[in-house]
């Protein structure tokens, strides 16, 4: 079971690596959420820093907590994102996507100079999979995509993957992304290879991003009870 306090220690030591100046990517997601929270204090307090949101769930948080944001046109470097993860595995590898913004929470994250990862102690895998990977796709020709999505898993050494495309929470209509695409949730069970999984996704036409981070966080903070496990790579 996921802890509140768990996700509260593990962003509060994220704090750790926020400086003065810099430009700080916010993720999405409930741990995300305890980061904005407690940088919006220390912003009330005279810290001086810019942001830039994962989506628009986080935009509307920033703004009502007075967190200053700038459109990402007008980054030049961004020094700093923190950001939650739904699976943690070996090496630093993510299953990112659960809150559907992983389209730009890649971007972002990519962009930055140094990824800090904040999760839970629930979050922490001995190998990806368990959690349903997501895939957003572009809404033409998603079946077809869909398809070749189930391939490119079955050639990647995932076996019987199952596919299915994410509906709006506690509706029957399609979820669409901030960015107006589909999400395809590939149950995998496990993911033996996700550097392999990961570029036969990228190879799919139609297929705009995949759930897999690999090479990506610098840092991995896993709350405790008590405290912060902190991982570096």
């Amino acid at each position: 079971m996921a802890s509140e306090n768990e996700k509260q220690n593990a962003a509060a030591a994220a704090m750790d690596f926020v400086e003065e100046g810099m430009t700080i990517g916010l993720g999405t997601g409930s741990t995300a959420k305890f980061f904005v929270e407690m940088l919006a204090d220390e912003i009330a307090d005279g810290l001086i820093v810019r942001c830039i949101e994962t989506s628009n769930q986080t935009r509307e948080l920033a703004r009502s907590l007075g967190v200053p944001l700038i459109p990402f046109e007008q980054v030049d470097r961004i020094h700093l994102t923190v950001d939650g993860a739904d699976e943690v595995g070996p090496g630093g590898v993510l299953i990112k996507g659960g809150g559907a913004a992983l389209l730009r929470e890649k971007i972002i994250a990519n962009a930055s100079d140094h990824m800090v990862v904040i999760a839970d102690s629930s979050k922490e895998v001995p190998h990806l999979g368990a959690f349903p990977l997501p895939v957003e796709v572009t809404p033409f020709g998603y079946t077809i995509t869909a398809k070749k999505v189930h391939d490119a898993l079955v050639a990647s050494g995932v076996e019987r993957p199952r596919i299915e495309l994410r509906k709006a929470p506690g509706s029957v209509d399609m979820l669409v992304t901030d960015g107006g695409n589909y999400i395809l949730d590939c149950h995998c069970g496990r993911i033996p290879d996700p550097a392999k999984t990961g570029a036969y996704l990228s190879g799919v036409p139609g297929v705009v991003e995949h759930g897999l981070f690999i090479g990506i966080a610098r840092t991995v903070i896993i709350g405790e009870e008590n405290g912060a496990h902190i991982i570096e790579y």
